[in-house]
């Protein structure tokens, strides 16, 4: 096994092109010929988990980093906050891809097909890419937690600025991607995620992908609207602090039997002995003085 010494320098080589397989972006990364490999990637095991990131991304341990834990007694409701509201296009939705740390559907944001507005958002943002993250076991696997609750798992829905022109530029702006986040506990299955749980044996492999179509991930969203919001960054490297986060009161609720499912996805390549991906979660980020406003009493 190799130190982190050399996982560091293996890292660093990479230079700034990690951001292509970053898991945000959101295509595929490019071919593994595009640049050196990293003598240890990122990931969530011990060596090269959370703990280990801000060695090769510093700003890891900066003052917005996310995920947060949310203490409701602290929170204040902010009357300024505006409903928001999502009109998605489902012609948008591209594919599907197993990256080894995530499940990702990708859409086409060229244009504003899919657009998130209103809520603490000062404009229109473009919908890029939606995912999840997970534990080994239906009692964790959230990032966020709220009063010491850790769901099941997490859905994030990855939006950009296009006042920015680039979703490149917009990782460079505090308010350059604004996440919708939700929560799933378990309880009945919800039949609208069975959708994409049925795609997900033809991406069972790290570095699968797959056409995705004609999918409006509007359908997955709770009856209630609440939010809370606050100044965050990405939760996996290189962990960028651009993001306006709402983050539903109102889980979405799935089955145990769903759960499984995801968890059935494989983090290891396909000609790799099988590794199964679990627990691709960050925990809580210190808050460092940052403020979370509620959007209900």
């Amino acid at each position: 096994m190799q130190g982190v010494g050399s996982w560091i320098k293996g890292a660093q080589l990479a230079g700034t092109l990690h951001t292509a397989d970053s898991a945000h972006s959101g295509q595929q990364p490019p071919a593994k010929t595009t640049r050196p490999a990293m003598a240890k990637e990122w990931g969530y095991a011990s060596h090269n988990g959370p703990d280990h990131w801000h060695e090769i991304y510093p700003i890891a341990k900066g003052d917005n980093q996310s995920p947060i834990e949310l203490h409701t007694k602290d929170i204040k409701y902010d009357s300024s906050l505006q409903p928001w509201s999502a009109s998605y296009d489902p012609g948008s939705c591209k594919s599907i891809l197993n990256n080894g740390k995530t499940c990702r559907v990708v859409f086409d944001d060229t244009y504003d097909r899919s657009m998130l507005r209103g809520g603490p958002l000062t404009g229109p943002y473009r919908l890029r890419q939606f995912h999840l993250h997970w534990g080994s076991a239906d009692d964790h696997g959230s990032e966020h937690t709220v009063d010491g609750v850790q769901y099941a798992a997490e859905l994030h829905l990855v939006h950009w600025n296009p006042r920015y022109n680039t979703f490149g530029e917009a990782l460079k702006q505090p308010d350059g991607v604004a996440v919708v986040g939700i929560f799933l506990k378990i309880g009945r299955e919800k039949g609208e995620f069975q959708l994409i749980l049925d795609a997900l044996d033809k991406v069972k492999t790290k570095g699968k992908e797959v056409p995705f179509t004609h999918f409006d991930p509007s359908c997955l969203f709770p009856a209630c609207r609440d939010y809370w919001t606050y100044h965050g960054s990405f939760t996996t490297p290189p962990c960028e602090e651009c993001i306006v986060w709402l983050l539903l009161k109102e889980p979405m609720t799935v089955s145990s039997e769903q759960m499984a499912k995801l968890r059935s996805l494989l983090s290891s390549a396909e000609n790799e002995p099988p590794v199964p991906l679990v627990g691709n979660w960050r925990p809580p980020q210190p808050i460092k003085g940052r403020v979370v406003r509620a959007s209900f009493k």
